[in-house]
């Protein structure tokens, strides 16, 4: 394929992307990540930069929303369902390439996987020394009687394929397994994937096919608990991964269950999208804003401790807004919210726009093109100064949100004794 060809297909899975996103808006700084390896003096030692770190022990810097994808061509078990490398499928199959152009992997025929890795490796070492990124697996889609279902799995990163690069590059990365609980051996995956320091468990529901809700994981649930393994789940509205088109298992109060069987459950973008049924008013209950589900639930007593939230993707155009703003003002919340960039989507260049978060008042206008720029080149530190610059009310992140790596080695003190 020419490189005219794929950046038109890429284009397109620009499109895409941004019905996805669910509103309309202008990508102004254009559709394809430029993907430079060099981040400029000028740009690392800027004062902006530099004030974001400050408060920072970079060490305690773990990036907790870290997708690790791949096509399969290392050897390693990477998967993706064929229907995103088929012409039958278009969209699919230029989303397919948008997604690996923002993680610079779109040129690299025979060495995406690599590529895709290799461009981490760059992007942390323009980060200050100490910051690390948790590599998240994904499991494939299962059915009720607990058989994967290929046909409805979008993608599979196999555990063994993220913990093996986190073991080869410790500099760099740390790693977070995925684990179906509907498995007739999640509790035998869990417990291996515990002895190979997993720091947590991902799930995305929606995509998968997982109730939680559903007795079907008690079992799960247990072992979680007495192993210390938090669970970070995406919660809310999901438009960025197909699976098995059931909306309604990303219901937040459906996570109900794994906290009261004692999991510490992280949930992803604190629910900041979609609407879901009020299941405590019983299953016909109104529908309201995902968001406001979660509040309810990171506001009950009963779960101080047990559940958290990460703000990975708050800033971009389909979730900033007023669930942005809130969790800004809550300061209260702030030692409860982890950190993630969930990568590899800051270098999707539609999805964020600098000058719309300054619209919102949420972002001071003088820092505009110095983000702009520093996108251009690194992705990863773009998230982390925009995240460092936000105020609402007056009040930004607390530092702690950041310091992501106090919350996994407490949370994981189980495994680090073995």
């Amino acid at each position: 394929m020419t490189p005219t060809r794929r950046n038109l297909l890429i284009a397109a899975g620009a499109g895409a992307a941004m019905l996805a996103a669910g509103r309309h808006f202008w990508p102004e700084q254009g559709l394809l990540n430029p993907c430079r390896a060099h981040l400029p003096r000028h740009l690392a030692e800027d004062p902006i930069v530099a004030a974001a770190w400050a408060g920072i022990e970079p060490g305690r810097v773990w990036d907790c929303h870290v997708h690790l994808v791949g096509v399969g061509d290392s050897g390693g078990g990477t998967w993706i369902n064929p229907r995103m490398q088929s012409w039958l499928h278009p969209m699919q199959y230029a989303q397919r390439l948008f997604f690996l152009n923002a993680g610079c992997a779109h040129q690299a025929p025979g060495q995406v996987d690599a590529s895709y890795m290799e461009r981490m490796h760059n992007l942390v070492d323009a980060l200050a020394p100490g910051t690390k990124l948790i590599l998240l697996a994904f499991d494939h889609a299962y059915d009720e009687h607990g058989e994967r279902d290929l046909d409805r799995s979008a993608f599979h990163t196999p555990n063994d394929y993220a913990a093996d690069l986190a073991e080869r590059h410790p500099r760099y990365f740390e790693w977070a397994a995925s684990i179906h609980p509907y498995r007739a051996d999640c509790v035998e995956a869990l417990e291996r994937a515990v002895r190979r320091s997993a720091r947590a468990v991902k799930w995305l529901p929606p995509a998968m096919g997982i109730d939680p809700a559903s007795a079907r994981c008690d079992r799960f649930y247990a072992a979680a608990a007495r192993l210390r393994i938090p669970l970070l789940t995406h919660a809310g509205e999901e438009r960025a991964v197909r699976g098995t088109a059931a909306p309604s298992l990303g219901n937040p109060l459906r996570l109900r269950r794994a906290l009261d069987h004692g999991v510490q459950v992280v949930v992803a973008h604190c629910a900041s999208i979609g609407t879901d049924r009020d299941l405590d008013q019983g299953p016909n209950g109104p529908m309201l804003p995902s968001f406001e589900l979660f509040t309810r639930l990171m506001d009950e007593p009963r779960y101080q401790g047990r559940l958290f939230g990460d703000v990975s993707a708050l800033a971009q155009v389909n979730r900033a807004g007023a669930p942005l703003k809130r969790i800004l003002e809550r300061r209260d919340w702030h030692s409860r919210l982890l950190n993630g960039s969930d990568y590899p989507l800051p270098g999707i260049l539609p999805l964020y726009s600098v000058p719309g978060l300054i619209e919102q008042g949420v972002l001071a206008a003088h820092t505009g093109p110095l983000l702009t720029s520093i996108r251009a080149h690194n992705p990863l530190l773009f998230d982390f100064v925009l995240k460092r610059e936000l105020r609402s009310g007056g009040s930004g992140f607390a530092p702690t949100v950041f310091h992501t790596r106090d919350f996994f080695m407490s949370a994981n003190q189980a495994t680090a004794a073995r």
